[in-house]
């Protein structure tokens, strides 16, 4: 039985579902893109190559083996994107929610029903159907959940808004002794640069005490004033809009000194280092052409 236990982003790394990008599929038509970036890509003739992002998952697998983290990684389904396992599950505390995912991608979770069935059945629970909320959306800090949503009367336009009111209740209610903080992001539809698909798109804490934050990501000043009380503005990394849509807040913790970042984010790696932290740079600028990067491959199931 694997035993869960993940209370933040920034525990050491014990055990971990990452991500696949064998068999990835064709480039997906324009009318099948999931968001902007994906839609940027494959109208410029620039969409990710199978074989580039091979190399790049293979590259972070190698990094997670180096610190001796146990990596599932789900099982192929043929000419299928299964790269990013942070929208169909995630961890909180020791459940496992399954996430209500578009329609169309309920057979990813299907892949890593070999990994639920070794969870006790009892802490594997799934929201009701009205209830939206993915795992890019959820950020845990101890006695804090952080959740990422879209407030706007237009939610149902958007097939970038992932997690709706309903998703964060249902935080609430299973979790009733911790403090469950919501944040309205900002959406677009068919602009990268101003569209947070998910909470981590434009925040994400880092060390014990430190995070990286992209305040334009928030739709009201005070959700981001929120953060900046609790973190402390001189523990902010402060990131661009260019950064944000490069995914310079998606980076993936594997202990609280040590971070797997993209190899591009000079001017962020550059802080990490001098704040002393251990950075492993990975090439990951191919997969980050959909709209994900190294904390959306991810699904951690045990830090401690």
């Amino acid at each position: 039985m694997i035993a869960l236990k993940v209370n933040n982003e920034t525990a050491r790394l014990r055990s971990v579902v990452l991500g696949l990008a064998k068999s990835n599929g064709p480039t997906p038509l324009v009318e099948e893109a999931y968001d902007p970036k994906s839609l940027e890509h494959i109208l410029a003739g620039t969409y990710p190559l199978e074989k580039d992002m091979v190399v790049e998952m293979d590259v972070f697998n190698t990094v997670l083996q180096k610190y001796g983290v146990k990596v599932y990684q789900p099982q192929l389904i043929e000419e299928y994107n299964q790269i990013f396992t942070r929208d169909i599950g995630f961890v909180i505390d020791d459940f496992f929610i399954k996430s209500n995912i578009l329609p169309e991608r309920e057979r990813e979770l299907d892949a890593i029903q070999y990994v639920i069935d070794e969870i006790n059945p009892q802490k594997v629970v799934r929201p009701p159907e009205e209830a939206h909320i993915e795992g890019g959306d959820v950020m845990l800090w101890n006695d804090y959940i952080f959740i990422g949503t879209y407030k706007g009367s237009d939610y149902k336009n958007y097939i970038t808004a992932r997690t709706n009111m309903k998703g964060v209740q249902f935080i609430k209610d299973l979790f009733p002794n911790k403090i469950v903080k919501e944040f309205d992001l900002i959406k677009s539809k068919i602009e990268a640069r101003d569209n947070a698909l998910h909470l981590d798109c434009c925040f994400q804490p880092v060390g014990n005490d430190k995070g990286i934050i992209y305040k334009r990501g928030f739709r009201e000043e005070a959700d981001y004033m929120y953060l900046v009380d609790l973190f402390g503005k001189e523990n902010l990394f402060h990131i661009k809009r260019n950064e944000m849509y490069h995914m310079n807040s998606n980076v993936f913790s594997i202990d609280t000194n040590v971070v797997v970042s993209e190899r591009n984010f000079k001017r962020l790696n550059t802080w990490l280092r001098a704040h002393g932290f251990i950075v492993e740079e990975v090439p990951y600028a191919e997969i980050a052409k959909q709209e994900g990067l190294l904390r959306c491959s991810t699904l951690p199931l045990i830090r401690e």
